[in-house]
């Protein structure tokens, strides 16, 4: 009885992890949301720190360059699609120089989903 009980538990367990239809699943984002209105507000010439304000801490440091911020921002949604942008900030002499990436300053913002 009990070999019977444990396999009934372990099976209802199990299923509970399986997709079912109509079962709702969550969004998950990961990393730094970024806005084209955030990226509008930088300027070059602007200071680390002024950028850290704006943008906060970036996503990745590079390992070998320290002039260069990599701000990345990902969400797979419940149908399991993955979105994806992200944005690099390269200084020199402390001061901002250029960027790269899904945007541009001044660009009206695009939906991507």
């Amino acid at each position: 009885m009990r070999k019977v009980l444990l396999s009934v538990t372990a099976a209802l367990l199990i299923a509970g992890c399986s997709e079912f239809p109509g079962v709702y699943k969550i969004d998950i984002p990961q990393g730094n949301v970024v806005t084209q209105e955030m990226v509008d507000q930088l300027r070059p010439g602007m200071t680390p720190s002024q950028v850290r304000y704006i943008l906060g801490t970036p996503l990745v440091n590079d390992s070998f360059s320290e002039n260069r911020w990599d701000y990345i921002y990902s969400i797979k949604d419940g149908d399991g699609q993955r979105y994806q942008e992200r944005i690099s900030l390269f200084f020199e002499n402390d001061k901002l120089v250029r960027l790269s990436g899904d945007f541009r300053p001044g660009a009206k913002p695009e939906t991507t989903r």
